[in-house]
C-alpha cells in the first residue's frame, strides 16, 4: 500500500540533504546586508578579464562626399601592412561607398605625416574607379576568385585583394570579420567598381548634390568664377587669346559645330585658316574619319602651323582635299612655306602596343619579387618595350620640331580619328618649343586644349566602365613619361615637379572631374543634360551639369600640400634677380648661360633621325641595336640638314627659355621612379632619392624670396607706408615652397621621415603576400590584365 502524504513529508522533513537545504536558506537570509549609507564618488576599478589585445569597438564612420552613400560595411577587419605577418596591422571598419573602399580605424600609421592627404580620400580610401581587380581568397578551402559584377560568390571570403591602376595592392583579412557581412562588402565592391553606364559614375552624383545644396553662390555645384587663372577654351574668346598670343594672324575662330552638329567629337570652338569659309568646311567634313576637320594647334613665331587631323575617308577625294587643305595652310603662312604631313598610324606604337607594355613593366616593377639579380631586371624592362616607345614619341616629336623651327614649314600630323597618338606628338611639340606651356598654367591649358576638348576618349583608354580591355590604353600616362624625361634633362626649365606629374596621373581616377571622365565634350553635355532631367534638376540658362576642372587644385589639396607642385630651380622670363642692390626682372642672355658646352659625340647623329629627313620610324626588338652606331661607316656618310641642325643646337648651351631637344641614348633615358615604384618598400631608399635635392633647393629657393621680400620693404618702405617694417623680421608666409628657411620644424639636415617614395608611402600600399601559393605569380605571364578574369583553375563552381 502507498505511504500517505503526511507520512511523505513527515520523511522528507527527516532526511539530511532536505535539513541541510533549509538551514542554507536561513543563513542567506540572515546574511543578507543592510543597505549601505556611503556613497562613493571615486571611479570603480576596471578589471582586465581578458589580457589578450581585442579589435577596437568603438564607432567608426566614413566621411561622406555630398551624393555619397555607403553602400556595404563590415567590422572587426584587418588591414595588412606587412607581407607575411600580422605585426604593424590595422583593426578597423571596411566600407563601400557609390564613390570609394573605405577603411577606418583609429590606429594610425608610423611616420606618416610627410604623406599627401587629399581633401576628397581618407587615408585609406581607394576609388572605385582606381580598382582594377578585386580578387577573394578562402585560406580553408584554398579556393580564390576574380570578381566581376553581379557575379555571385559560394564560399565565405577570409581575404580581399584590391589591384588597383595606380601600381597599388592592398590586402584586408576577415578573420574575425562577420562571414556574410564580409561577403557583401566584397561583392558590393566588385559591382560598384565596373558601372554599366557613364551616368553611374559618382560624378553624376557628386554634381547633383552640390547643386541642390547650393545657396546662390554657386551654379550646378561649382563656383560660377571657378577663380581658375587659365583657358578651358569651351569659348571662342579664350581661342581668339591663344591666337594673339602666337601671332596666328592667319587663322580665325570657326563655330560651325556650336551645338555638336557638325562632329559629335569636336569642340564647339576649334581655330582654321581664314581663307577656308565656313561653306566650304561644311562641304569638306562628310569625307573626313568621324566628320573631324583639320584643327589648328600652335603658330611658331616664324610662321609655320602645327595642324592635326583624321585621315580622309574616301580614296577618290584623297587627292583634291589634300591640295586644298595645304593650299589654306599654305596661305596662313608669311612666306607661303610648304605644308609637310606625318602619318603617325605607320610610325608610331597603336594603342594596343602601348598597352602591352604598360601592363609588363607593371608587372616587373610591382608583382615580381626584387631579389633577382640587376642584369634580369633592366633586361625584362628593356623586353617590355615602354621604354622603346617613350622614345619613339619622344624622337617623332623632335623631328616635327625640326621641320616648324629648322625648315620653317607647317606640319599637319594626320591620325585614324586624330584622338590617340596626335595629342601625344602636338603636346611634346608643344612643349619643346613653347616655354609657356612649361609653365604650370601653361602646361594645364595645353592638356585642356590637346587631349580634353580635342576629344581624346579618357572615359575609353582609361576603361572607367571596365566594357573593353582592348580599348584601354594609357596614353596619357605615355605622355606624362615623356613629360617627366624632359624634366629629367632641363629640370630648371619647367616651373612644376614630378610630383605634379604623378598627382595628376591619380587624379584620372576620381571620377568627380570633367577633365578625365569623358570622351568628348560632347558626351559630357548629353550625359550631363540626361541626368538632370531623371533628378529633376532645373537647368536655367546652362546647356549641361558644370563639372569642375582637374585644374582647380584646392579642391584636393591644402595650400601647404600643392606647394609640391612647384619646382624650386625653375627660371621663368618673368622670375626676378637681384643685381647691384637692385631687384630686377629675369632676362635669360649667352652670358647667364655655363659656359660648359655639351659636345655632341658622332653616334648622336643617329639618335634623332636614323640618317635621314623623313618621318619614318623603323621599329626593332631592341633599344641596343637601333642606338648602336656603326663607327665603320661614319666617317662615309654625308651629314644630312637635320643632323646639322640637331648637331649645331646640341653643340650650345640649352636656352631655357628656347627651343629644347630631348637626348635620347638608352643613357639618356630612365625609368620614371616616382610613378612606377613609389609603393615598392624594397625601392624606396630612406633620406635618399631626388628629394633630399629637392628638399635643399626648396630652402634655399624659400630664403632667396624671404631675402628679396624685405630688400623690397627696405628700398620702398617709408615710415608712413610701412610704420612697422623690420628688415630683419621675416615676411609674412607667401613662399611657394614646400620646404622653409629658417623653421625650426623643418631642420636643415634631411628629415628622418624623407624617403625616394615622397610624398608617397609604400606602407599599407603595397602588401605582397608569399610568391609560392598566392594568386600574385599565377596567370600573369603575358596577360592583358592583372589576374586571369576568369574562375580560378581550382574553384569549383
Amino acid at each position: 500500500m502507498g505511504k500517505s502524504i503526511s507520512e511523505k513529508l513527515t520523511v522528507l522533513l527527516t532526511t539530511s540533504h532536505f535539513q541541510q537545504f533549509i538551514f542554507l536558506a536561513v543563513v542567506i537570509v540572515l546574511a543578507k546586508p543592510l543597505k549601505p549609507t556611503f556613497k562613493s564618488y571615486l571611479l570603480p576599478v576596471q578589471t582586465d578579464l581578458k589580457k589578450t589585445p581585442q579589435p577596437p569597438i568603438k564607432k567608426l564612420e566614413a566621411k561622406l562626399l555630398p551624393g555619397e552613400i555607403v553602400v556595404n560595411e563590415v567590422s572587426f577587419v584587418r588591414k595588412c601592412i606587412g607581407a607575411d605577418s600580422s605585426h604593424g596591422d590595422l583593426w578597423g571598419k571596411l566600407i563601400c561607398t557609390n564613390f570609394k573602399v573605405s577603411f577606418i580605424t583609429h590606429d594610425a600609421l608610423p611616420k606618416q605625416r610627410f604623406q599627401v592627404a587629399n581633401r576628397l580620400l581618407g587615408e585609406h580610401d581607394v576609388p572605385l574607379a582606381c580598382v582594377e581587380q578585386v580578387v577573394t581568397v578562402n585560406d580553408a578551402k584554398g579556393k580564390q576568385k576574380v570578381l566581376c559584377s553581379n557575379q555571385k560568390l559560394k564560399f565565405n571570403p577570409t581575404e580581399l585583394i584590391l589591384y588597383c591602376k595606380d601600381f597599388r595592392i592592398i590586402r584586408f583579412r576577415f578573420d574575425e570579420a562577420g562571414p556574410q557581412s564580409a561577403k557583401k562588402v566584397c561583392l558590393a565592391i566588385a559591382h560598384y567598381s565596373q558601372p554599366a553606364d557613364p551616368q553611374l559614375l559618382f560624378g553624376f552624383e557628386y554634381i547633383g548634390k552640390q547643386y541642390y545644396g547650393s545657396l546662390g553662390e554657386r551654379v550646378n555645384g561649382v563656383d560660377p568664377g571657378g577663380g581658375l587663372q587659365m583657358p578651358l577654351f569651351d569659348r571662342p574668346s579664350e581661342w581668339d587669346r591663344e591666337i594673339k598670343r602666337t601671332g596666328a594672324a592667319e587663322w580665325r575662330v570657326c563655330s560651325i559645330n556650336e551645338g555638336y552638329v557638325v562632329s559629335p567629337s569636336l569642340p564647339e570652338y576649334f581655330v582654321v585658316p581664314v581663307s577656308l569659309a565656313d561653306q566650304d568646311l561644311k562641304q569638306y567634313l562628310c569625307f573626313f574619319t568621324a566628320h573631324r576637320i583639320p584643327l589648328w594647334c600652335w603658330n611658331h613665331p616664324n610662321g609655320s602651323a602645327l595642324v592635326r587631323m583624321a585621315s580622309i575617308s574616301d580614296p577618290l577625294q584623297q587627292r583634291k582635299l589634300d591640295q586644298r587643305i595645304c593650299s589654306a595652310i599654305t596661305k596662313s603662312h608669311p612666306q607661303r612655306s610648304d605644308v609637310l604631313k606625318s602619318d603617325l598610324d605607320k610610325n608610331l606604337p597603336n594603342i594596343q602596343d602601348i598597352q602591352a607594355a604598360f601592363v609588363k613593366v607593371r608587372q616587373i616593377c610591382v608583382i615580381e619579387p626584387f631579389e633577382e639579380s640587376e642584369e634580369k631586371w633592366l633586361s625584362s624592362m628593356e623586353s617590355s618595350r615602354w621604354l622603346e616607345y617613350v622614345r619613339a614619341f619622344l624622337k617623332h616629336s623632335a623631328e616635327v620640331v625640326y621641320l616648324l623651327e629648322g625648315k620653317h614649314v607647317s606640319v599637319i600630323l594626320q591620325e585614324e580619328e586624330d584622338r590617340d597618338l596626335s595629342c601625344v606628338v602636338s603636346s611634346l611639340v608643344q612643349l619643346m618649343l613653347d616655354p609657356h606651356f612649361r609653365s604650370l598654367t601653361g602646361f594645364q591649358s595645353l592638356v585642356q586644349k590637346e587631349w580634353v576638348m580635342a576629344g581624346h576618349r579618357f572615359l575609353h583608354r582609361c576603361n572607367h566602365l571596365k566594357k573593353n580591355d582592348k580599348e584601354e590604353s594609357p596614353l596619357f600616362q605615355l605622355f606624362l613619361d615623356c613629360v617627366w624625361q624632359i624634366i629629367n634633362q632641363y629640370p630648371a626649365a619647367f616651373e612644376f615637379t614630378e610630383t605634379y606629374l604623378t598627382v595628376l596621373s591619380d587624379s584620372m581616377w576620381i571620377p568627380v572631374f570633367s577633365t578625365f571622365l569623358f570622351n568628348c565634350p560632347q558626351q559630357r553635355t548629353e550625359n550631363s543634360m540626361d541626368f538632370a532631367k531623371s533628378k529633376c534638376i532645373p537647368m536655367g540658362e546652362e546647356k549641361a551639369l558644370r563639372f569642375p576642372p582637374v585644374w582647380d587644385w584646392s579642391q584636393q589639396f591644402t595650400p601647404k600640400d600643392q606647394a609640391l607642385f612647384n619646382n624650386p630651380m625653375y627660371v621663368g622670363k618673368g622670375a626676378t634677380c637681384v643685381q647691384n642692390g637692385t631687384v630686377k626682372s629675369f632676362r635669360r642672355t649667352k652670358k647667364n648661360y655655363s659656359s660648359t658646352l655639351r659636345g655632341m659625340p658622332s653616334s648622336l647623329r643617329n639618335i634623332l633621325m636614323d640618317g635621314h629627313d623623313s618621318l619614318t620610324l623603323t621599329r626593332r626588338n631592341s633599344l641596343v641595336p637601333r642606338l648602336k652606331p656603326d663607327f665603320s661607316q661614319i666617317r662615309e656618310v654625308v651629314e644630312s640638314p637635320t643632323e646639322r641642325f640637331f648637331r649645331d643646337w646640341v653643340s650650345r648651351p640649352a636656352d631655357l627659355q628656347g627651343m629644347l631637344i630631348p637626348q635620347l641614348l638608352p643613357s639618356h633615358l630612365a625609368l620614371w621612379r616616382l610613378y612606377f615604384l613609389r609603393w615598392v618598400p624594397e625601392a624606396s631608399i630612406p633620406k635618399g632619392g631626388p628629394v633630399t635635392a629637392y628638399h635643399k633647393l626648396s630652402q634655399l629657393a624659400d630664403e632667396v624670396e624671404k631675402l628679396q621680400s624685405q630688400l623690397r620693404q627696405y628700398k620702398g618702405a617709408t615710415p608712413a607706408s610701412t610704420p612697422n617694417s623690420n628688415p630683419s623680421a621675416p615676411p609674412s608666409d607667401h613662399s611657394r615652397m614646400y620646404f622653409k628657411a629658417g623653421s625650426t620644424h623643418e631642420p636643415s639636415s634631411t628629415p628622418e621621415y624623407l624617403s625616394s617614395s615622397f610624398p608617397f608611402s609604400p606602407v599599407g600600399n603595397m602588401c605582397r603576400r608569399s610568391i609560392l601559393g598566392t594568386p600574385l605569380s599565377k596567370f600573369l605571364n603575358g596577360a592583358k590584365i592583372w589576374l586571369s578574369t576568369e574562375t580560378l583553375a581550382n574553384e569549383a563552381l
